[in-house]
């Protein structure tokens, strides 16, 4: 295939292009940064940003399949940036794929689009959207799916695929935060509770964005359809954190804070960070709280049954991958 990958200096962007390569594809990414890494494997690499229409349309040209991974991640900042980024920068990306006569657009989805604040335990994609979002991020990624979703028709194909807490080697979102915060002793166990939730290892999310756009055409099964993905097997949430904090050498977090104390130096936090107009992460927010403390676990069937997509890396080879990732990169046990 001509694909095109937006956000492909991310980590899942980036491996996605990378295995796209390996296949065989013409890939070009598109971002903000440069990618001399990605270009030295016979990448192209088109430089701009999703909320600029021109720079998203040059990328389009003379693509068949167009992968939309970039967006606006993380747990704060100002919801203009988020809505420029995840919703502007997808109807961007929709125009140009109408514009160029894309055939396929597989768009990069998050399941946090039907997390309410209470437990999601085993639903599938029939789970409605809440009525009222508890974050930026999944707010704007529900107006951008609705988007992608009503796009699908006889001329441009699309899906839309919700990977959950995609992680290992190459991770600089979730591993790195967890690791900084143990290291600096800022890593806290929140309430008694220990939920269930899902995770899917790099390899794993990869190959289902590969296998949607192999079975993606507008008479498919597929088309218009969103999916959630993940290992299939949830564990308990702190069972995840101690394996990931054993991978880098470290151990689990000893001390435990109280939900509602937690919850209440969240609103506090987010206070002064308003007040004061700040542009960092605050320390701990509501939304992380909530996501700490909840079950949020899916039907991943339709997946297996309709993207003939089945993980394939157990979390325990995982974990074992990341470990030696980590030897590897210096950035493990010290």
């Amino acid at each position: 295939m001509r694909a095109l990958v937006t956000g492909g200096g991310g980590f899942l962007g980036g491996a996605l292009a990378r295995r796209l390569r390996e296949r065989g594809d013409d890939v070009r990414v598109f971002g903000r940064g440069q990618y001399p890494e990605l270009e030295a494997l016979g990448i192209d690499a088109a430089r701009g940003d999703l909320a600029d229409a021109e720079a998203v349309a040059a990328a389009c040209e003379d693509r068949d399949t167009v992968f939309h991974v970039g967006a606006k991640v993380g747990l704060w900042g100002a919801y203009e940036d988020y809505f420029a980024t995840n919703v502007t920068g997808t109807r961007n990306v929709l125009r140009a794929c109408s514009r160029h006569g894309v055939r396929k657009l597989i768009f990069t989805g998050s399941p946090s689009v039907v997390f309410d604040g209470s437990d999601v335990e085993g639903v599938n994609e029939s789970a409605p959207y809440p009525k009222n979002f508890d974050s930026h991020y999944s707010r704007t990624k529900a107006l951008s799916e609705e988007m992608v979703l009503a796009a699908n028709h006889e001329k441009l194909a699309t899906v839309s695929l919700r990977p959950h807490l995609v992680w290992g080697p190459g991770d600089r979102h979730l591993l790195p935060r967890v690791v900084s915060r143990a290291r600096a002793g800022r890593l806290f166990r929140i309430g008694t509770d220990n939920k269930r939730v899902d995770t899917i290892f790099i390899d794993d999310a990869v190959e289902a964005h590969v296998q949607a756009a192999l079975h993606l055409s507008p008479s498919s099964e597929i088309a218009g359809k969103a999916y959630f993905l993940s290992a299939g097997d949830p564990r308990p949430i702190w069972e995840i954190v101690a394996r990931m904090l054993a991978a880098a050498g470290l151990p689990p977090p000893r001390r435990a804070v109280p939900k509602r104390l937690a919850f209440a130096a969240a609103e506090a936090c987010e206070g002064v960070w308003r007040a004061l107009r700040l542009n960092s992460e605050p320390p701990l927010t509501r939304f992380l709280v909530l996501q700490l403390t909840t079950a949020h676990w899916f039907d991943i069937s339709a997946a297996h049954r309709e993207l003939d997509w089945a993980p394939r890396v157990s979390i325990e080879a995982g974990m074992e991958r990341l470990a030696q990732w980590l030897r590897a990169t210096g950035t493990g046990p010290r």
